[in-house]
């Protein structure tokens, strides 16, 4: 990929960057979960969620802070996190959800997932938040080692659907600490 050479620059995304910030999520989710699915489901559920219009609306909501890893000047990576966004099963203070954490598969093992993690907290923390969360897919063992390295916890679960698809996500969560 060459990119991973250079720096990482991790930044707050703006409304400019829906466009990237959409080939960007495709391209990952694809290289995630791409044989998981049918194509016809998969196709639908990447044009709803990872369009470049809904990512602009994503990117000018103000519950959503979106920040998005450059090496080279290209996106590599991103994060959303989701303000004062709660589920049943959370049962820490003022949370907030960890709404997607993705890498481009060529940076893995490059530190890169760290990087955007370390990103994710600090922002949390700024935000006020008191508590982390997210879903992740029962079956996707890299990234639930990747949060156990983390310190999240499994507190609950719930229902992820692609197209006809339906599948089980963990959700974790850990208290967040300034450090």
């Amino acid at each position: 990929m060459g990119a991973m050479n250079a720096p990482v620059l991790i930044r707050p995304a703006v409304p400019a960057d829906a466009e990237a910030l959409a080939a960007l999520a495709r391209r990952t989710f694809l290289e995630t979960f791409g044989p998981q699915y049918d194509p016809a489901d998969m196709t639908a559920f990447l044009d709803g969620a990872y369009s470049p219009a809904k990512q602009l609306e994503e990117l000018e909501n103000p519950a959503w802070v979106t920040l998005l890893a450059e090496a080279d000047g290209e996106p590599v990576g991103f994060a959303q996190l989701v303000l004062g966004s709660g589920m049943p099963c959370v049962a820490g203070p003022a949370p907030m959800e960890l709404n997607r954490i993705y890498a481009l598969r060529a940076t893995h093992g490059t530190g890169l997932g760290n990087a955007l993690m370390e990103a994710v907290l600090a922002e949390a923390l700024a935000q006020g938040g008191g508590t982390l969360w997210l879903g992740v897919w029962e079956r996707n063992d890299r990234a639930q080692a990747f949060y156990r390295r983390w310190g999240f916890e499994r507190v609950g679960g719930h229902v992820f659907r692609v197209g006809s698809q339906c599948d089980t996500d963990d959700i974790l969560a850990r208290p967040l600490q300034a450090p």
